[in-house]
């Protein structure tokens, strides 16, 4: 007996060490946790308590106070953050960075040490409170690696055939050798990277002039330098990425570059990879010029790029090959020499589970043709999706068990006389007898219009029937808000459908609007309502990241769709914007980047060609807006139709202090 007590103490006692709680009073900055984490480690915190400090009319929350005019000479360990914040960091030294944990947060840990929990305050502040913070270690660095069962296609001595050895530049003359490869999409490529501390690198000292253009000039910008195009499958890097120490950067950073494979490897997409490591300055021996000086050893940087990919929690599995005709040493086209082993890396991303294009472009390409609800000519479907589908869906009529409801983007109050989907809507209540509705929620910040979305789906209680919620625009982090600040909200709602929605923020937010001479001038009825200055603030990348942060998961099941449009599609009024934000990434519809429309654990249904604008709103784009329409709700209901899908990942408890309003 003593023995199995011992074995079952040897097993219970790690599932105990993955939590813990623990205590900051106000008069200590940093608390030891005594736990160490390892990269790629996904952590959850929960914060509760206040501080009230002698100078502040207000108590700080775990978020920390505003901040005011003398906490700008203030040194604080956060400055991005508020004075009382819950912040942490790992390691001990010097150059350990803190972060925000706030209320509430779920990241991964990106480097290796002790971690601590702590205050934002200067050293020797005094103040009287205490916080309580719940550090809980969900999964373990490697665990998606680990517990991955699926198949996945080996690389074939076919595929490899088709894959250059080496990278060319303008002039053809051969460069870095190609060492690795990645399979998965292009958004999970770049989320992966992006998740883990890789910047997307300009393409061009024009687009970095597009980025400052943005009011995006910050410690990125000095990642982000141009770095020269080079040459796979005949045309330029797709991506271009790195990372490095802000300070060092102009010496030094990792980097690497990407190409789309015009082939798919087992049906997966394949991106082709060349990476090194810039550790200095050195003569260029074609021009004499100066140029940057790479590790010779470029295994090293094959390995890294591997190493920070895994911490994302996204790798499954890497393998090596190494081509018959492999290259071990050879000179970069600047003349410096490097070596290899010759092996090629192959890193395989998670492969998706909730990727619905294909399913959802057959129901989309089957209203269009079949019901056409537009009432117009609106040529083949294929000219507005990003993947075209079957047009011989069988069609019934649409289920009137669940209520409709559609919240628009921000200043949908200045175009009142153009609501969003305003003829699909139209269409499937006439026709079909459906209940759909529009929430014109003003021009605030997204939570407050949290608010008034979740007393628009309470006002009618003799009708039971549950809510699809519709979100387009800022309309998403508004649904988004309502349902993690109102937790009891997600019983009323069946499912959310998120259309062009700004899930991540936009970088147009972070600055001043540039289309809003365009919004208002196509104001006639609307009367601007709400502070638009607080409605762009909920808008910005950092809030939106900062969220999502907080709520990783979404509480009802979700869908998202995206809008991109091209240089040949976008219209005049966001031409400017379009040409900015391709400055970031190509993808995107002239007001938010694919990647940003995309909610994480929504089940994906594609994207469709059009601006931003014209998906929803009936001005001067054409576009089959109430085909759409009428295709997302039929998706949805035949979805949650097939029964309750289990949950993506295990949601936290929310902190009573975090729920604010929504008891």
């Amino acid at each position: 007996m003593p023995r199995l007590l011992a074995c079952l103490f040897l097993i219970v006692l790690p599932l105990f060490a993955q939590s813990k709680a623990i205590e900051i009073p106000a008069n200590q900055t940093w608390v030891d946790t005594g736990i160490d984490v390892k990269p790629g480690d996904l952590l959850r915190y929960e914060s509760t308590g206040s501080l009230k400090y002698v100078d502040a009319q207000q108590a700080a929350t775990p978020e920390g106070i505003p901040r005011g005019w003398k906490d700008l000479i203030r040194i604080l360990p956060l400055n991005d953050a508020g004075r009382g914040a819950v912040i942490g960091r790992i390691g001990a030294g010097a150059a350990a960075r803190a972060f925000l944990i706030g209320a509430r947060r779920e990241s991964r840990a990106l480097v290796a040490g002790r971690l601590f929990v702590g205050i934002n305050q200067p050293a020797g502040s005094s103040g009287e409170g205490v916080f309580q913070v719940k550090v809980e270690i969900v999964a373990r660095a490697g665990e998606a690696e680990n517990s991955f069962t699926g198949t996945l296609p080996p690389i074939t001595d076919a595929e490899l055939a088709q894959i250059p050895r080496r990278v060319v530049d303008k002039d053809n003359i051969q460069g870095d050798r190609v060492n690795f490869l990645i399979l998965g999409t292009e958004e999970q490529v770049k989320q992966a990277l992006l998740a883990v501390g890789w910047v997307v690198v300009d393409r061009s000292v024009k687009d970095t002039i597009l980025r400052g253009a943005l009011g995006t000039f910050s410690k990125q910008a000095y990642l982000t330098m141009p770095m020269s195009e080079l040459m796979v499958f005949g045309r330029a890097q797709d991506y271009g990425f790195a990372m490095s120490d802000p300070i060092q950067t102009v010496m030094a950073r990792h980097h690497f570059r990407i190409w789309k494979a015009p082939f798919t490897a087992g049906g997966l997409t394949l991106w082709v990879g060349a990476g090194t490591h810039d550790t200095g300055f050195d003569k260029d021996q074609r021009t004499g010029g100066i140029t940057h000086k790479i590790d010779p050893e470029t295994d090293k940087e094959r390995e890294f790029i591997a190493e920070s990919l895994s911490q994302s929690g996204q790798v499954v599995k890497t393998a090596y090959v190494t081509p018959k005709d492999t290259i071990t040493k050879a000179a970069t086209a600047h003349g410096q020499e490097f070596f290899s082993d010759g092996r090629i890396l192959v890193i395989y991303l998670k492969p998706e589970n909730g990727n619905a294009a294909v399913p959802f472009s057959d129901y989309f390409c089957s209203v269009l043709k079949q019901n056409n609800p537009d009432g117009e000519d609106s040529g083949a479907c294929a000219q507005w999706l990003e993947t075209p589908g079957k047009t011989d869906l069988a069609l019934a009529a649409p289920s009137t068990q669940y209520r409709v409801l559609v919240v628009p983007g921000i200043m949908n109050t200045c175009v009142a006389d153009t609501p969003a989907f305003d003829k699909g809507r139209k269409v499937l209540t006439e026709k079909y007898g459906l209940t759909t509705e529009i929430l014109s929620v003003p021009n605030d910040s997204s939570e407050s219009n949290a608010r008034a979305i979740a007393d628009f789906v309470r006002k009618s209680p003799e009708d039971q029937r549950k809510f699809i919620l519709v979100g387009y625009s800022k309309g998403t982090p508004d649904i988004q808000t309502a349902l993690a600040l109102d937790p009891k909200l997600k019983d009323s709602i069946a499912a959310f459908i998120s259309v062009s929605g700004a899930s991540g923020g936009s970088p147009i937010a972070d600055s001043l609007p540039m289309q809003m001479d365009a919004y208002l001038a196509k104001a006639k009825q609307g009367k601007c309502e709400g502070n638009l200055a607080e409605g762009f603030k909920s808008l910005k990348k950092e809030t939106r990241q900062r969220f999502l942060s907080s709520y990783p998961h979404p509480a009802v099941p979700t869908y998202s769709l995206a809008s991109l449009t091209t240089a040949e599609r976008v219209p005049s009024t966001a031409k400017q914007t379009f040409l900015m934000l391709s400055a970031y990434d190509r993808q995107n519809d002239g007001q938010l980047l694919k990647m940003d429309q995309i909610i994480p654990e929504s089940t994906y249904l594609g994207a469709v060609w059009s601006d931003h604008l014209g998906v929803a709103l009936a001005m001067n784009s054409k576009f089959p807006r109430a085909a759409l329409f009428e295709s997302l709700i039929r998706f949805v209901l035949d979805d949650l139709s097939k029964g309750p899908k289990p949950p993506a990942a295990p949601a936290a408890k929310l902190p009573a202090k975090a729920v604010g309003w929504g008891q």
